[in-house]
């Protein structure tokens, strides 16, 4: 009955006419910046951060969640009927969509792919209803050694398991985590790193910081490679009705795909990319014909398209009920949260229930739109990729830009922007990925607050990250990652995976 009363709770607070309003908002956005190449959902969640501080958390929160499950759905669309994925995660569903469509089963595989997403998207948020208060109820009793170790373990797997070299990724989360220390000292007030500038004293705002590193250095890196695509060409679209047997055969790899995607998006560094990728050689691996796939095999499409938009939903548990973002655009949720005074974690389950079971219950509802937003209108979603990225450049600039100035009113944090935006070009030029400097940058502040107070309470032994059981089997599952990623074979494994997901 408790669960009941929980979800009752959050569909009474995501029908709210406001929050109806801002999902809304969200799943469209997502659409069209799924459609889009080239943006993608983090960068526009940085871009959108300083609107969160005129919303309420609950409707700020609903609307940031809609767009990053509703950019898995907008890039289907193109990359079943053009082979031009909007979205990294689309990049496997064109491998079987497009060729579906070239076949002229572009209705087919575009039904598949929607009905894949919706299912999926509602085991996800039943998924993250049901795990949320076991979760909470743990995490409720973890002290400051448990909540270090535990943040030491998310750092660390999410480098591990994400994409990019796992030394650069580990340089980049250090470097995220130093400019995540200037600033006041939490504890003896005075300042640190702030080079004489007083603006500095209350640390870098992580609007400018995120949207520079974010926006500002995918756009410059965009300017390099607008305008050398080709013409884009169409499928015909004929029906969207599957047949009975094209539903008996999506069956099974849509539920496979819903329960990998699930399991995959939970875990540090992982979300809609790796689940997609995963869910497919799964596919295959199972499947009575796998010369089929790469051909226009169905299960080639129903099993990412639920793997990505799962994995994208049930990624929000660890940042709700822990605390802890398994990745970078789970970060800038926690960075939104943060903006409104709250800290994610346990704490929001018990302190702000509208709050959390209003976003679970509002992607229910988002997904619901999403099919109706992308079957009936494929033309219009099509029909945006005529617009040239370079007419868009200023438009994304300027909104950056007032943006980040509105939040403090400040001048200054234009100078950021500019310096993270240039820092984050420079950063991908060099082969260096972002998303971990994003995750070091957000998580420095816990990260120093919990060692710092784990040591008052212990004298200042070190030894009490190993004394307590909890936080030493988290360092000794660390140490493991570590060393596993380290073994050669799995190193060469790790490699060749990531290069498959690029071809």
């Amino acid at each position: 009955m408790e669960f009941v009363d929980h979800l009752a709770l959050g569909l009474s607070t995501a029908l709210q006419v406001e929050n109806i309003f801002y999902c809304f908002i969200g799943v469209l956005l997502g659409t069209f910046i799924g459609v889009l190449p080239g943006l993608g959902p983090t960068a526009t969640i940085a871009m959108l951060l300083p609107i969160t501080y005129y919303l309420s958390p609950t409707a700020s929160l609903i609307m940031l969640a809609g767009i990053y499950y509703g950019s898995q759905y907008g890039g289907s669309t193109t990359a079943i009927l053009m082979n031009l994925p909007g979205e990294v995660s689309s990049s496997v569903t064109a491998i079987d969509g497009y060729q579906m469509a070239r076949k002229g089963q572009a209705g087919k595989a575009l039904a598949i792919a929607a009905i894949g997403s919706f299912v999926a998207g509602t085991f996800a948020t039943f998924v993250i209803a049901l795990a949320a208060l076991p979760l909470s109820a743990v995490a409720l009793s973890f002290g400051s050694t448990e909540y270090f170790a535990l943040i030491v373990l998310g750092i660390v797997a999410s480098t591990a398991l994400a994409h990019g070299s796992v030394v650069r990724g580990m340089a980049m989360i250090v470097t995220g985590m130093l400019f995540g220390l200037v600033g006041a000292d939490t504890d003896s007030g005075t300042f640190r790193y702030i080079l004489g500038m007083i603006q500095l004293s209350d640390g870098l705002d992580t609007v400018a910081v995120a949207l520079g590193i974010f926006g500002i250095s995918e756009i410059l890196r965009n300017l390099e490679t607008s305008g050398s695509e080709g013409p884009v060409t169409t499928a015909k679209i004929t029906s969207l009705m599957p047949s009975k047997e094209d539903l008996k055969e999506s069956a099974g790899p849509i539920v496979r795909g819903s329960l990998l995607g699930a399991v995959m998006g939970v875990l540090p560094g992982g979300g809609s990319i790796i689940s997609a990728f995963s869910s497919y050689a799964l596919e295959k691996k199972l499947s009575k014909h796998p010369e089929r796939f790469g051909h226009g095999a169905i299960a080639g499409v129903a099993a990412p398209e639920s793997a990505n938009n799962a994995g994208a939903q049930t990624s929000f548990i660890p940042m709700l009920t822990l605390g802890i973002p398994p990745n970078a655009l789970m970060a800038l949720m926690a960075g939104a949260l943060m903006i409104q005074g709250i800290t994610p974690g346990p704490n929001v389950v018990r302190d702000q229930p509208e709050l959390f079971w209003g976003v679970i219950a509002s992607m229910w509802i988002g997904n619901v739109m999403l099919v109706i937003l992308n079957l009936p209108l494929v033309g219009l979603w099509v029909a945006l990729l005529k617009i040239p990225y370079r007419m868009l450049l200023p438009a994304i600039v300027i909104f950056s830009t007032m943006g980040v100035y509105t939040v403090n009113n400040s001048a200054f944090d234009l100078y950021v922007l500019l310096l993270f935006g240039v820092l984050g070009y420079t950063f991908r030029k060099l082969g260096c990925e972002v998303a971990p400097f994003l995750i070091g940058f957000v998580l420095s502040g816990l990260l120093e607050t919990h060692f710092r107070r784990a040591l008052v309470f212990s004298g200042g032994d070190m030894m009490t990250f190993l004394d307590h059981p909890i936080s030493a089997g988290i360092l000794a599952v660390t140490a493991l990652i570590i060393l596993a990623v380290a073994v050669p074979a799995i190193s060469r494994t790790r490699k060749e995976a990531f290069a498959e997901s690029e071809d």
